[in-house]
């Protein structure tokens, strides 16, 4: 399948690909992914300096190409690259580059995330673990907040 983060990178390095089956539907999905504007949604420990990723949803302004991707370590991080409502969000950030896609199903939605880099082939098996802890964390986290709405 193409992702939209395809466009960016030719020949990456890395290329991981993750998803979460959500029992809700592509309108409540994407709009808990839109809140990834405010905080990245996995550990915040890590991540967010301790601070707890906001659970109520948000009436954010759809995301726009330029505006910052997330909130994270106490700064703006990464910058979105493109986006279709209620179908991708595509940014990057720390030099990938990445496209969440929200995909109606029969019974539910397909959260899915790509992420494609150029870098050394020695490290992309590293951040790739490390990507799959953290995004791994964020998409559950993202499918239980929409699950409750």
């Amino acid at each position: 399948m193409h992702y939209p983060c395809d466009d960016f990178v030719r020949e990456p390095a890395l290329e991981a690909w993750r998803g979460v089956s959500v029992d809700a539907s592509p309108r409540v999905v994407w709009a808990r992914l839109r809140q990834v504007r405010l905080a990245p949604y996995s550990y915040d420990l890590v991540d967010n300096l301790g601070r707890r990723s906001p659970r109520e949803r948000r009436d954010l302004a759809e995301p726009t190409v330029g505006s910052p991707f997330t909130h994270a370590l106490g700064a703006d991080r990464g910058r979105v690259l493109a986006v279709e409502p209620e179908r991708h969000l595509t940014a990057t950030i720390l030099g990938a580059h990445l496209s969440y896609v929200v995909r109606p199903g029969p019974t539910g939605t397909r959260l899915l995330l790509k992420v494609v880099a150029r870098t050394n082939r020695w490290v992309a098996p590293v951040f790739s673990v490390g990507d799959l802890v953290m995004a791994r964390k964020q998409l559950l986290t993202l499918k239980r907040l929409a699950e409750g709405d």
